[in-house]
């Protein structure tokens, strides 16, 4: 099989290469700590209680970008560290949160579940560690990708009760959310605006047919409901790195399918639910407790493996 194979994407549009400017200096931002910043002030540089104030510290972004990019979070390394942080750098400048966007999708289940559950909580986690570092935090978006499942076959009432549900789950922990596809159609022409040449290596091909095997529930054929998926996504990336252009993108995945998402966003990619398990939650079954997590492909253990 050769390395790469070319694929002719029609409906997709070109896109300029990265910025390749000199990494920035390092970007300082005031931080206080929430103690402090709940004490009165009472002049001359002084608290409540007569002791002297606290010199403010303050975050850069290399630090920032240290609080989270670590092996207790990420798989393997980024796709592009220099633009991850001068994204970085960007967002302290303007004294905002680290911009994270993901996609979301669905598996066989109509609701949410403990998977879902612990993998929000494992992003927070994240968060929190940048907050710790740098006051305005993290801001998460979900995308849910509904036009991935309803090519794989899913009803759009289950679609609706699925995403539904994870909102209700997501929103009270901070999450934002919204549906991809609502993204594409706001798109318009922009998205689809001129052909494109795609070169998609071949293992990244034989993996879209290996997963549409396990989850495609179309019509087609799975080399077909695959070739369907690649084109989709090849649009999306495009979208998505328009609305967010200052974004870093989170994905489940490993780098091999690096080609599937925003050319022009660096991509994080984390580990599920918890460190070594890689996972999609969505994916896994409702039992979540007994599960074999030493591969990528998690299995239910028998009863008595407990």
């Amino acid at each position: 099989m050769p390395d790469q194979v070319a694929y002719t994407a029609a409906a997709a549009v070109g896109f300029s290469s990265a910025s390749d400017n000199e990494l920035p200096g390092a970007i300082v931002y005031p931080y206080s700590s929430p103690a402090e910043e709940n004490e009165p002030a009472s002049g001359h540089g002084s608290r409540g209680n007569g002791r002297p104030a606290r010199k403010s510290r303050t975050a850069t972004a290399e630090q920032v970008l240290r609080s989270f990019n670590t092996w207790a979070f990420k798989r393997e390394q980024p796709s592009d560290p220099k633009l991850m942080l001068q994204t970085v750098a960007a967002a302290l400048e303007r004294g905002a949160p680290i911009s994270f966007v993901l996609y979301w999708g669905k598996g066989a289940r109509d609701r949410g579940d403990e998977p879902e559950q612990q993998c929000l909580d494992y992003l927070g986690a994240m968060s929190a560690r940048v907050r710790e570092v740098y006051k305005p935090g993290a801001k998460i978006k979900l995308l849910f990708t509904d036009t991935h499942a309803e090519l794989n076959g899913h009803s759009r009432q289950n679609i609706r009760r699925y995403f539904d549900d994870i909102k209700s789950i997501a929103e009270p922990r901070g999450f934002e959310t919204c549906w991809l596809g609502q993204l594409v159609k706001a798109a318009g022409n922009l998205a689809t605006a001129a052909p494109l040449d795609e070169v998609v290596p071949a293992e990244t091909l034989v993996s879209l047919v290996a997963s549409a095997q396990k989850w495609y529930r179309g019509s087609a054929s799975a080399r077909e409901g695959a070739l369907t998926y690649l084109r989709m996504n090849l649009v999306e990336q495009r979208v998505v790195e328009r609305a967010f252009p200052s974004s870093i993108f989170v994905t489940f995945n490993g780098s091999k399918m690096r080609c599937l998402f925003p050319k022009q966003l660096p991509i994080f990619y984390m580990y599920s639910l918890r460190r070594g398990m890689s996972v999609k939650p969505w994916f896994l079954p409702a039992a979540a407790e007994k599960l074999d997590t030493g591969t990528d492909q998690a299995k239910p253990l028998p009863p008595n493996a407990a």
